[in-house]
């Protein structure tokens, strides 16, 4: 119910109008029925690998970039669900504005910041599940009650379903590959369902893959919001031109007190999954990186902060920009780990097998930073300077420029990139790793022996990974032990 919350971002209906407008109704819906297939197929194996091995998007990257490699990518998905927020929240934010009016902008982002930041606090398994799943029903008779409002206000006729621009900009692209990229600059999608497949029991991996985390559920958030938001923004009257806030508020003006209310639930749903997202990310870096360890609660508070002083701008107009670039550098790390997975499929490696205690992992894995590295760059070349053009073909480049990079770079990897070799593992020292719990003298909690190490730094007593990941005394014995073991 948590990963449900996705399903309801207002984004979903409002930017299948966009795409629309631009290219017609029909190339929109192939594109984004193809966009539907591209998200089931890629997240169903995401999802499978997180919920087989627990792994965060942050401890996987570790395996393909590094432990510095792995440091960037939280903070780049830090960012990006920090801007969701954001635009997100400000829709709202425009909602109470538009409804109430009279007091100022910011009285009404403080407002949001103050109720959204807080259902963040507690965990997914507990408060998350249960809010989401207590306001689904209710964004659904939203979503289907503005359909029916909006037909018995402005009656129905089928011409949204053959809509097609008067006049179109050059896109040197079918307009359904147009549609398609599009969406493809959302595949922030797959580290968001990596971080909430992770919390998956491993009796339900298959259906989790398949359903929770696959097509069925793209076919509502993509599809069906897409449908009706092309569908109201053809009946209903927006004043000028479509967006995310003239959606919004062309909605209040039609559904008044009851749009209001669904954006409410509609946007508290997604926002409060983005909220703890952006905060455990920010909270795993500056642990990782700086060594700066505070709860999470601490990282929820300076997100809201941040969110708070993003929203005094006008964010709507700045946020997209910089969402294409960022998008350039998902786009690469999806491929990335796409072809990890493939390799260790044909090498017949298990994913329980994947190295990510900071301890037994490199710095730097070579062939994923240059594949990255490399990808980004001509991507961000392109979106910067290429025109419309460019920005159309820069997430498909990057993708396919990153996965051949990395393929090749895998074909002559050596073992050292992914694993620096020490002695005393506990995963060798029992007879089941899933099973078997071992305490941490650092800490006193005991933990399962997958995720525990053994400290050079302290005779080699045991670490749990959260204190071998903060300890600076630990990875430099580690460091030399693996040294001197080479």
């Amino acid at each position: 119910m948590a990963w449900f919350g996705l399903m309801s971002a207002m984004f979903f209906v409002v930017v299948g109008a966009t795409v629309a407008l631009a290219v017609g109704t029909i190339n929109s819906l192939i594109g984004i029925g193809l966009s539907v297939i591209a998200y089931g197929l890629i997240n169903a194996v995401a999802a499978r690998v997180a919920n087989t091995t627990g792994t965060s998007v942050s401890l996987f990257s570790r395996v393909l970039f590094g432990r510095a490699g792995s440091a960037f990518a939280a903070a780049l998905f830090g960012i990006t669900i920090t801007y969701y927020v954001v635009a997100e929240g400000s829709i709202v934010v425009s909602a109470l504005h538009a409804y109430f009016g009279g007091l100022p902008i910011a009285f009404w982002a403080l407002i949001v910041v103050l109720y959204q930041a807080p259902l963040a606090w507690r965990g997914v398994a507990t408060w998350l599940d249960r809010l989401n799943g207590l306001l689904l029903p209710l964004y659904v008779l939203g979503l289907v009650g503005s359909v029916v409002w909006a037909i018995v206000e402005y009656g129905y006729s089928d011409e949204w379903l053959t809509y097609t621009p008067s006049s179109s900009a050059d896109l040197g692209v079918p307009g359904w590959w147009y549609a398609f990229v599009i969406y493809m600059g959302v595949w922030v999608v797959t580290m968001m369902a990596w971080d909430y497949a992770r919390f998956g029991r491993p009796a339900d991996v298959r259906f989790n893959s398949h359903i929770t985390f696959g097509t069925p559920f793209y076919v509502a958030a993509l599809l069906v919001n897409a449908a009706v938001g092309i569908f109201l923004a053809q009946t209903i009257s927006i004043a000028g031109a479509l967006s995310e806030e003239s959606a919004i508020l062309g909605i209040i003006s039609m559904m008044g007190i009851w749009g209001l209310l669904w954006v409410l639930v509609s946007q508290t749903r997604v926002n409060s999954g983005n909220f703890y997202l952006a905060s455990t990310n920010f909270q795993n870096f500056f642990a990782r990186t700086v060594k700066f360890s505070m709860p999470r609660t601490f990282w929820v508070i300076v997100v809201a902060v941040v969110v708070y002083l993003m929203m005094l701008t006008n964010v709507l107009s700045w946020i997209t920009v910089s969402l294409q670039y960022q998008g350039v550098l998902i786009v690469g790390w999806v491929a990335i780990a796409l072809t990890h997975i493939g390799w260790m499929r044909v090498r017949g490696m298990k994913a329980e097998s994947l190295e990510f205690r900071p301890g037994r992992v490199p710095a730097i894995n070579p062939g994923g930073v240059t594949a990255w590295g490399v990808s980004a760059v001509v991507g961000i070349a392109m979106v910067a300077a290429g025109g419309s053009a460019g920005a159309v073909w820069a997430p498909p480049v990057s993708f396919v420029l990153a996965a051949v990079i990395y393929g090749l770079a895998l074909r002559f990897s050596k073992p050292g990139w992914f694993t620096m070799e020490r002695p005393h593992d506990p995963r060798d020292e029992v007879e089941d790793m899933w099973e078997a719990r071992m305490r941490c003298h650092a800490c006193g909690d005991s933990y399962i022996a997958y995720e525990m190490d053994r400290d050079p730094s302290a005779g080699h007593q045991l670490i749990c990974l959260a204190c071998a990941s903060d300890e600076v005394g630990f990875q430099r014995a580690a460091d030399r032990e693996a040294a001197h073991r080479s």
